[in-house]
């Protein structure tokens, strides 16, 4: 690990989590708007034997590259990357893939919809209520995806709130239910909500939006995806909140009763997160570095609780 690594990594892991509440859904296919009131919630505890005994564990997904989302009808992404490798050695050699929302995975999990959450979804405290978390599988930073030229001169959301402060009139995108709108409702922000990362490209390239707000390795993926989309990524910042720096650690989401799924799934979680060659080895091919491989001493318990003094 080199001392830049280590200093990255450090800097993330020094601050506390913003809190926010996710709900959820799910579709299959094509993203359905509904929530996870279909269906009764499955008895806890027995998705591991029913996935290993059928050979198929079905995810939810949100469409978001590089994390995970559809291409030529196939889920790829470093998520499912991730969990093709995890189930495998776990028995289970099919992951299928149900497109839904962003703001429609936790109750589509826990209605039964599918057995996981596949979106490298930021660990919680309120988010930690509502479901379970595996170990910290990514981190990540924040950046603004604005108009080819950046007419408007945004770096991050504190430049948003001094333009703003200072008379100018920006407009901010965000992803519904993203970690993103928690940090703009913190600093006093009123931006339009997009279903999608799509959306909030083709909102800031139509001028509807002065700056799009989202992972700064999810804004990269699509601005290189389409080069004449007349859009540009602002450096990665990490927001600070409160003078607390933001952690944005991700993690596989399963429902609270599926505890035995839950430790089979972070024994084979280790086995890729062990090192820094493992790790990039699987994720390396969708854009994620040694750099996004969490800390060892950060957790799921510290992320869930707030607490990381």
């Amino acid at each position: 690990m080199n001392a830049r690594t280590t200093k990255s990594r450090a800097a993330l892991a020094a601050g506390s989590v913003l809190a926010l509440v996710l709900m959820a859904g799910c579709g299959d296919g094509q993203i359905e708007q509904g929530g996870g009131e279909e269906g009764a919630s499955p008895a806890a505890g027995g998705t591991l034997a029913e996935i290993q005994e059928s050979g198929t564990v079905t995810v939810g997904i949100a469409g978001e590259a590089p994390y995970s989302f559809q291409e030529g009808g196939e889920a790829t992404g470093a998520t499912i990357a991730m969990h093709e490798k995890i189930f495998s050695g776990l028995g289970v050699e099919n992951v299928e893939a149900k497109l839904v929302d962003w703001d429609a995975l936790i109750p589509g999990l826990n209605a039964g919809r599918f057995d996981v959450v596949s979106a490298g979804m930021s660990i919680l405290p309120e988010r930690c209520e509502q479901a379970a978390f595996s170990d910290p599988e990514i981190m990540y930073t924040t950046a603004l995806m604005v108009q080819e030229g950046n007419p408007k001169n945004l770096t991050d959301l504190d430049s948003i709130v001094a333009a703003e402060e200072g008379g100018e009139d920006i407009k901010l995108a965000v992803l519904s239910g993203g970690i993103e709108a928690g940090y703009a409702d913190k600093l006093g922000l009123d931006p339009q909500s997009v279903g999608n990362a799509q959306d909030g490209m083709d909102t800031v390239a139509a001028g509807r939006a002065d700056a799009f707000a989202m992972t700064a390795i999810s804004l990269n993926w699509l601005a290189e995806k389409n080069p004449d989309a007349g859009v540009e990524v602002t450096e990665p910042f990490v927001q600070v909140i409160d003078g607390v720096e933001q952690i944005g650690a991700g993690a596989t989401v399963f429902r609270q009763g599926d505890t035995e799924l839950l430790e089979a799934y972070n024994s084979e979680l280790a086995k890729i997160t062990e090192s820094e060659e493992t790790y990039v080895d699987v994720v390396g091919d969708f854009g994620f570095t040694a750099e996004n491989l969490p800390p060892k001493d950060l957790t799921t318990e510290q992320l869930c609780s707030g607490d990381l003094g």
